[in-house]
């Protein structure tokens, strides 16, 4: 009798697909998982900067090096903090009907990670944070102390690194959800996430995009699948997307916004518009805003998800709720479980085809248009730009098992 399918996913940015990204599909497989779907961010990724490649180059690294299927995680949560980042990947992945959830961690401890999610959602918790951010502390500090007060050292370390950050997240949008996914984690090995230097034979996805806008050495330490759909994008022009060539635009923007808008934009609190407002009618490159406007309560990628969700128009109300549909972006012969079990049980609609978009309700419709702007936007990042339209007029992505 032929055993049920044991579907499991994977959130994740591929920015670029490397090594790492590679032994994880491999772990979920090892795991006992028959299918392996990937809900990746789009154009533009969470620390607030365009994506490397387009996510059609990315997609098609990550069918190659093993996933089944890839579907797109909607700017608003794609560009989010790591809150709302899981909570959006984390519900895409329960609509395609995944059983378990995969993901690399520092401390490699699930049972650990569960509690702490577990004590996030906590009154306690909301109790103790209103104290510590009370005393001017910025969030991610405040959130340290508050664990570090109801839980100890050790809990509170591990919101310490990034992955086990992330992988709380996942485990706190999942409890919030009620969603069944049973989670499963590799320790993660090798070069840190910001590491400059490789590490046993793995390098940071930060050292990989720096190497690959220098145009050396990054090569080593990415899957030879991804490597060659790498130096084809270099080769069309296609790629490294860089910040740089739309600084003026960029500041342009900043310069023409009012003092509402800045309101408007996702991430605005405790009166930071008028700093953010002030700072635009001042600051002559994006490194003088950057200072003008970096304080120990914002964060970098913070600030940088502002100013890029500026450029985009996007706006707070934009990023409430949860995505209202799926987007395939690619996927393998195997992969055709995913789309066919989201439309069987899956609460939103599974686009596919550019026909799909007639079945969207207006907020579905608005957020394909965001989509289409973050595509033409994107592809002006890049060393040789290409026309409008692309968000809709590039079919899925198909690879044969």
């Amino acid at each position: 009798m032929k055993s049920a399918p044991v579907p499991a996913g994977i959130i994740a940015e591929f920015n670029p697909f490397h090594r790492g990204h590679a032994a994880l599909i491999q772990a979920a497989r090892e795991s006992g998982a028959t299918h392996v779907a990937v809900v990746m961010s789009g154009d533009f990724v969470q620390r607030g900067a365009p994506a490397l490649l387009s996510k059609w180059s990315r997609t098609e690294m990550a069918l190659r090096c093993g996933a089944d299927a890839v579907f797109e995680l909607p700017l608003p949560w794609a560009m989010a903090g790591a809150e709302r980042f899981a909570l959006g990947g984390v519900f895409l992945l329960a609509q395609l009907g995944c059983r378990r959830i995969c993901f690399g961690s520092e401390c490699g401890d699930v049972k650990a990670l569960q509690e702490t999610a577990s004590l996030l959602l906590s009154p306690a918790f909301s109790a103790q944070l209103k104290q510590e951010l009370s005393r001017g502390t910025g969030f991610a500090s405040a959130r340290e102390a508050a664990v570090h007060s109801l839980a100890g050292p050790q809990a509170a370390a591990l919101l310490q690194t990034p992955n086990n950050t992330l992988a709380i997240e996942y485990l706190k949008a999942a409890q919030l959800l009620g969603m069944e996914l049973e989670p499963f984690t590799i320790t993660r090995f090798g070069a840190d996430h910001h590491d400059s230097t490789p590490r046993a034979g793995f390098a940071s996805a930060t050292a990989l995009r720096e190497w690959i806008q220098k145009g050396e050495g990054w090569e080593p330490f990415v899957p030879s699948e991804a490597a060659e759909i790498i130096k084809r994008e270099i080769a069309l022009g296609a790629c490294p997307a860089d910040p740089a060539r739309m600084e003026r635009a960029l500041l342009f923007r900043l310069r023409s916004m009012t003092l509402a808008e800045f309101a408007s934009l996702p991430d605005i609190s405790e009166g930071l518009e008028n700093r953010l407002f002030a700072a635009s009618r001042k600051a002559c490159t994006l490194d003088e805003w950057f200072s003008l406007v970096k304080t120990k309560r914002y964060s970098m990628a913070r600030l940088r998800r502002i100013l890029f969700s500026a450029l985009l128009g996007l706006t707070a109300s934009d990023a409430q709720g949860l995505p209202p549909y799926l987007r395939l972006l690619g996927l393998r012969d195997s992969g055709v479980l995913f789309p066919r079990q989201a439309k069987e049980t899956g609460k939103i609609p599974v686009l596919s085809h550019s026909s799909d978009l007639l079945h969207l309700d207006k907020r579905g419709r608005i957020m394909v248009e965001l989509e289409g702007k973050g595509s033409d936007l994107h592809a002006l990042f890049l060393p040789r730009p290409v026309p409008c339209g692309l968000n809709l007029s590039h079919g899925m992505v198909r690879v044969r098992s």
